[in-house]
């Protein structure tokens, strides 16, 4: 008898309820469960179909079904194969993007630098508030696992777990079930010290493997605003305003512009005081780094979407032209928003028709 894809789609949806319920499931709650439309009756002989080939099981007389070691087999053959390529895919993408992302980024700061006028930098995409989509383990060795995290933003983190005892194909898979069935969907805060307590009793004398990979997500889905590259341009515009130009000032300013530590907590202190992904200006004293206390700093936050965030900034005297400065962060935020969305990014320098039609969009 061939498994066609109707019983696919109910063998699946046996086992994923049963893997959140821990009960037998029958055929009215399949009905309600998926989108084929079919009757009780319908799917009660299908069930009894796949209980025939071996793929579900019936525990007590009356009762619904359950997955069999067959079934569970070929569910994870089934998800093992579609996430392999889904990762392929992924890491294919996200090579792309940051390819594109990083000569993007330079040009983005050149041309703000040419059309204000001043300093410039922009801070590459980190992931905020990103959800685990799943999980892949893989044995490496009688004492290794490899963990394969993908979250939102197409984030991919491998994570090598060493193991006190080995494991078989079948615990493998019982494993696999239980992380993907827990934590998909999760954001980091979500995942709690009672949520991690339980499985690692489900797993038994494998719970170490479920810290190490707890611990694996936790840093694929947070942001690493360590390792956030910043670019910067028009630093040696500043000796076009005289205030600025004095050696000793000028000296202190480039200082400043080179250390990107300085330049990172910069970019820190914006994103906290920026609301959503508003303007914020920083005027004289108020400028988070002390060699810019006689500039003013305006920063952006630009969205990528995915949970990908940035932010932009604008540095010169504290005359600087402001509507000039908001204007041009204002076309740089609708064109960095819709960077990955297909549209081609306008880095040219903003038209008068443009600037109006993003001060509209964006106010």
């Amino acid at each position: 008898m061939e498994l066609d894809e109707r019983k696919k789609i109910i063998l699946k949806a046996i086992i994923q309820n049963y893997l959140d319920t821990g009960e037998p499931v029958g055929s009215r709650t399949i009905s309600k469960y998926t989108d084929l439309n079919l009757s009780s009756a319908t799917i009660r002989n299908e069930m009894s179909d796949l209980e025939e080939m071996g793929y579900i099981i019936q525990p007590h007389t009356s009762a619904g079904r359950i997955p069999s070691d067959k079934g569970y087999r070929l569910y994870v053959n089934e998800l093992i194969r579609s996430k392999d390529k889904e990762v392929a895919d992924v890491k294919a993408l996200m090579i792309q993007k940051t390819d594109r992302l990083e000569k993007v980024m330079k040009q983005v700061v050149q041309v703000l630098a040419q059309n204000t006028n001043y300093a410039t930098m922009i801070a590459g995409p980190s992931y905020h508030q990103n959800r685990l989509k799943f999980i892949q383990l893989s044995k490496v060795s009688e004492d290794q696992l490899l963990a394969v995290i993908v979250a939102e933003g197409n984030m991919v983190k491998n994570q090598m777990i060493q193991l006190a005892e080995p494991i078989d194909e079948e615990n493998l898979l019982k494993l696999n079930l239980l992380l993907n069935s827990s934590l998909n969907g999760k954001a980091i805060g979500e995942i709690n010290l009672d949520m991690i307590t339980r499985m690692k009793q489900q797993a038994g004398i494998h719970g170490e493997v479920v810290a190490g990979v707890v611990d694996a997500v936790a840093e694929a889905i947070q942001p690493d605003e360590e390792d956030v590259p910043i670019y910067t341009s028009g630093a040696t515009n500043i000796f076009d305003y005289p205030e600025l130009a004095d050696s000793q000032k000028a000296k202190e300013f480039i200082s400043a512009f080179e250390d990107k530590k300085e330049l990172a907590e910069l970019i820190r202190e914006a994103e906290e005081d920026t609301e959503e992904t508003g303007i914020t200006a920083y005027i004289g004293n108020e400028s988070p780094i002390q060699n810019m206390k006689d500039c003013s700093v305006v920063t952006a936050r630009y969205d990528l979407g995915n949970g990908m965030k940035g932010t932009v900034a604008i540095v010169g005297p504290r005359r600087m032209d402001y509507e000039n400065v908001v204007e041009n962060l204002k076309t740089l935020k609708a064109t960095m928003n819709g960077l990955f969305g297909g549209g081609k990014p306008v880095l040219s320098g903003p038209t008068a028709g443009e600037k109006e039609d993003a001060g509209k969009d964006l106010t």
